[in-house]
């Protein structure tokens, strides 16, 4: 019987540490497997990552392509094909019913530049959506449903 007083690793897959610098009986010992003289025998020695031997790096030979939009706006997308697997009928979906449901976290709603519902699958039942964007379809499926659809911040952005 299979217990966890009696377990214990594969045959062979533990294996004893080489003990080095023990002795010419060991195989490893005067140089500790290091060779003779240079640089990689003494103490202290590492070597930085992507150190080539002093020729000219790869990352260095090769050029800088692109660049990155700081400005970018990233959102929490949701489609409709998870809210019909995911959900029941009637249902409240808004960002902060998302982190309750486990979808996502609150961080990546604060972070996002908002919650947007896609159009990807098809709705059979009645959803009520808020959401800071939606796409055409999406509403469209959402709506002959019989769920209604409403878009937050549209009065903030609406007053400015």
């Amino acid at each position: 019987m299979l217990g966890l007083h009696n377990l214990k690793p594969a045959k062979g897959a533990v294996k004893n540490k080489k003990r080095i610098g023990r002795g010419p009986g060991s195989g490893t010992g005067k140089t500790a497997g290091k060779g003779h003289k240079g640089q990689k025998s003494r103490s202290g020695y590492s070597l930085r990552p992507g150190f080539e031997g002093g020729q000219m790096p790869l990352q260095r030979r090769l050029p800088k392509r692109g660049f990155t939009n700081i400005f970018k706006k990233e959102w929490v997308e949701l489609n409709l094909l998870t809210i019909e697997k995911r959900f029941d009928a009637g249902a409240d979906i808004t960002p902060e019913f998302l982190v309750e449901a486990g979808y996502c976290s609150k961080r990546a709603i604060e972070t996002s530049a908002g919650l947007v519902i896609m159009g990807k699958g098809e709705v059979t039942k009645a959803f009520r959506v808020s959401a800071h964007r939606i796409t055409k379809g999406a509403r469209e499926k959402i709506e002959k449903a019989g769920g209604s659809v409403t878009i937050l911040g549209a009065a903030e952005a609406s007053a400015s």
